[in-house]
């Protein structure tokens, strides 16, 4: 069976009935995709961490080899995906409520017939696995027709908001995973940190590592055999207890932004992860009740190649402008 242009073609001989063994060829379209993404959209309803386990485990063949789930397929390439029993979907994929569609409908910056740009909110994974039943990727392809094939260009943390990128056509995608990879866009978060940020301090330049806690929940710090990682900071506002600052992660680490704030004294107010439980405490007192991190900009070159650069902002959310408000010194 072939199908269309654009789409992931399967061998001939494949006969993809039930849940038993497939063969996908990828074509020319389908060319430079991670095979984790391959698999995450060919098994739909399978759970993110069988998706990886079948990966670790060697049951998914590339050209008849194991491959890890980075490895970035070619044209011509035929993957083996393993064969699934119905009990590994767990239950179908939540629908959205009214209210998420709502804010997710609310919430688009940005359409085209290449490209979705996505002011998320905060609270909301990306992805759905791991006990999440229904991510934003999940949502919006449940909300139009034309979002069934929906892939993130990248990914901001589950309780950050702000801008986030979706790609329509595979073209597209690996345009942009081109870009992000030669570091060729320009991200801007903004933090509510904890004091007073120093003013001289306008960079954070340590190695980041990641590592597994005691149960199980993965961690990143800072470490000397980490991976290079560098964070600009500008301070944007001093509050009372608090800064205002904006953060340019030069390099895309998992966390990097949270980790590189908190190991310079100052954790971003409401993060549970890298704050401890006395300034989640202080945190609280503020009215503080997330992580207050925002994705508010990104600009990355036309992805057509028309030579132009193309910026998609997010506006502040309410609630983190709300305890900027309430943290204003009085008379200022």
């Amino acid at each position: 069976m072939t199908q269309s242009k654009g789409k992931t073609k399967l061998k001939s001989d494949a006969r993809p009935s039930g849940h038993g063994v497939r063969v996908v060829r990828i074509d020319a379209e389908g060319a430079g995709q991670r095979v984790d993404n391959l698999l995450l959209r060919e098994l739909k309803g399978v759970p993110r961490s069988r998706v990886y386990s079948m990966l670790r485990k060697g049951e998914v063949r590339v050209n008849g080899g194991r491959i890890r789930a980075s490895h970035r397929l070619d044209a011509g390439d035929e993957v083996r995906l393993p064969p699934w029993r119905g009990s590994d979907a767990g239950a179908a994929m939540a629908a959205p409520s009214s209210s998420l569609s709502g804010r997710l409908i609310a919430g688009i910056l940005y359409d085209d017939r290449d490209l979705l740009v996505m002011d998320k909110p905060s609270g909301l994974a990306v992805h759905g696995g791991s006990g999440i039943h229904l991510g934003l990727v999940e949502a919006l392809r449940q909300l139009r027709p034309e979002f069934a094939k929906l892939e993130l260009v990248h990914r901001i943390d589950r309780d950050t908001s702000g801008v986030v990128l979706l790609a329509k056509r595979r073209s597209v995608l690996r345009v942009l995973h081109t870009v992000l990879r030669e570091r060729l866009a320009n991200k801007r978060y903004l933090a509510l940190v904890e004091g007073e940020w120093p003013g001289h301090l306008q960079q954070l330049d340590a190695p980041l590592e990641r590592y597994l806690g005691g149960n199980g929940e993965r961690f990143v710090r800072v470490s000397g055999s980490g991976k290079p990682s560098l964070t600009r900071v500008r301070v944007m506002r001093r509050l009372v207890g608090a800064t205002l600052i904006e953060a340019s992660p030069e390099t895309g680490r998992t966390h990097q932004i949270r980790v590189h704030l908190a190991a310079a004294g100052h954790p971003i107010l409401g993060d549970p992860k890298y704050a401890d439980a006395p300034a989640l405490s202080r945190h609280a007192a503020m009215g503080v009740a997330r992580l207050c991190l925002h994705a508010a900009s990104i600009e990355v070159p036309d992805w057509s190649g028309q030579g132009e650069v193309r910026s998609f902002e997010a506006p502040l959310p309410e609630d983190m402008a709300s305890v900027i408000a309430s943290l204003v010194e009085p008379g200022a």
